[in-house]
């Protein structure tokens, strides 16, 4: 028997197996396609490989372009295919990749942004798709297996691939076997509709309340084509010396909510976002005073296996394995003693307010920028160019025991290093609000905002953690706004609103944000 027939355990399904190019004739163009796969992980490869091939050689692009539905971003080598072929329509909720940010910013892809828990949960309730009634024409689903009742066996991630197993009116199964099976791993509880939902019984990280595979009707099943690429995964720079002095700084902080017994000893469960800074956060746990400790997070980063390594995390949940090549490969070498300390959930459980709530979740997310007041931009610059999306940062910082927030305090623009201050007078775009962040931290310092009004708050964030280059600049707009708006009692939280953006404006005009004054 094959490979790939041994991972069908439901026998009747071997007459589905079919060749990639086999599967053209599903797709028609306007179609609603769901997909699996979350940053980027687990998501189908060689059929939309092979489907951008035939588009490709019959000089079709831009003729079938299709929605695309997915937990988060997905290798670029796919991504960025599509884009470039036209074949992207719309583009929900997240995504990396230059050439599909360019159309995204273009205006030839039609992207559309959620918090990642509430576009889960919008899938199921139709709200994406409703003109069609709900649901997906097609789902795309990249697996490890399928089990004897039809369920599916998913990957290295979840992300929304439930829901779009539940709401498709057919489905594709890639079963990758270049990669162990996942059987065991996951946590799956489907969304329910309301007004009878029942709550996540989650009182422990480690806790399970759902079931191992995504339960599925059979008859969906139109294909099922075997892919052998591995995931890519996501690569990242070694910490530099920034990182972790941004790092040294939190580290410190939990030392110290420690002694003061606002934290116990293996502090709280942690959430870390994705990147550099976050992957510096990490390493520092490694190496830092802290054991037992426990993550419920989005996603696991190469450091949560340092993290393993060092044996002072006990146990993680997350949505996806988020490692680089050499992560996986890690990982796969030493396959029982990391999985049997890691589930896997989908983003609508991973990321939902109640168990984040219940459980006192230190949320830990690095914004594009924030302002003196602590209102924090994710998504756009100056206020308009789509980065990636939101992704599930709001979702853990409305909700978190501690909302801490962390960025460089300075980027280089192409004529000056520091030319770009990452804290600004007033936020470009608001994704996150000064009601949502606690702990505001840059290499330069930590501002503990927590019962701070707002003019307090902005002396902490100006004296704590803008770069020295820009608070002089800083400083004299707080102090003129307060006394102006003071002056005619509207200076609750004083601005100048018609000079806020000056910095921006002096960017866009002179390559660096370094204004000489506010006149």
């Amino acid at each position: 028997m094959s490979e790939l027939q041994s991972r069908i355990r439901r026998k009747s399904l071997h007459a589905r197996i079919m060749r990639p190019e086999d599967t053209i004739p599903f797709f028609k163009d306007g179609m609603d396609l769901g997909w699996s796969g979350f940053t980027p992980v687990g998501y189908p490869k060689v059929v939309p490989l092979a489907l951008a091939d035939y588009v490709e050689q019959n000089k079709l692009q831009g003729k079938m372009r299709f929605n695309l539905f997915i937990g988060a971003s997905i290798g670029a080598e796919v991504e960025d295919r599509w884009a470039e072929l036209g074949m992207t329509d719309k583009r929900w909720p997240y995504q990396t990749g230059k050439v599909v940010q360019k159309k995204v910013n273009d205006g030839s892809v039609r992207m559309g942004d959620k918090h990642l828990s509430l576009y889960a949960q919008d899938l199921v309730y139709g709200f994406y798709t409703k003109e069609r009634g709900g649901g997906f024409d097609l789902g795309l689903i990249e697996a490890s297996g399928i089990a004897e009742d039809g369920s599916i066996i998913l990957c290295g991630s979840v992300g929304v691939a439930p829901e779009v197993i539940q709401n498709s009116d057919k489905l594709i199964i890639e079963i990758n076997t270049a990669i162990p099976s996942f059987e065991g791993l996951h946590d799956i509880v489907m969304t329910e509709l309301p007004p009878n939902k029942k709550p996540y019984l989650v009182t422990r990280v480690d806790d399970r309340v759902g079931s191992l595979t995504v339960p599925c009707d059979p008859d969906k099943i139109v294909a099922i084509v075997e892919s052998n690429m591995p995931d890519r995964g996501r690569p990242l720079a070694p910490p530099d010396e920034l990182s972790e002095r941004i790092a040294a700084h939190i580290l410190d902080f939990f030392q110290a909510e420690v002694k003061a017994g606002r934290l116990p000893k293996n502090l709280l469960p942690l959430q870390s976002g994705v990147g550099n800074i976050a992957n510096a956060v990490v390493g520092g746990l490694a190496q830092g005073p802290f054991s037992g400790v426990n993550v419920w997070t989005e996603v696991l980063q190469d450091t949560m296996l340092d993290f393993f390594d060092s044996g002072k995390l006990n146990f993680a949940s997350a949505t996806s394995l988020s490692l680089s090549e050499p992560g996986f490969k890690r990982l796969y070498a030493d396959w029982e003693r990391y999985t049997s300390r890691v589930v896997l959930r989908p983003i609508q459980y991973s990321n939902h307010p109640e168990p984040v709530r219940r459980l006192g979740v230190i949320a830990m997310n690095t914004p594009a920028e924030f302002d003196i007041y602590g209102h924090a931009n994710s998504t756009l610059v100056n206020g308009s160019r789509m980065i990636n999306g939101i992704g599930g940062s709001g979702d853990f910082l409305r909700n978190s025991y501690l909302s801490i927030m962390h960025s460089p305090s300075t980027r280089p623009s192409k004529t000056d290093p520091t030319g770009i201050s990452c804290i600004v007078p007033f936020a470009t775009h608001v994704d996150h609000t000064e009601h949502d962040l606690d702990i505001l931290v840059t290499e330069q310092g930590l501002a503990d905002l927590r019962g701070l009004s707002p003019r307090e708050r902005a002396k902490e964030i100006i004296t704590k953690c803008v770069h020295p280059d820009y608070r002089p600049i800083m400083q004299e707009y707080f102090e003129r706004s307060r006394r102006e708006c003071c002056e005619r009692n509207i200076g609750h939280e004083p601005h100048m609103l018609f000079k806020v953006f000056k910095m921006q404006q002096h960017l866009a005009e002179h390559g660096t944000m370094k204004i000489q004054n506010w006149d």
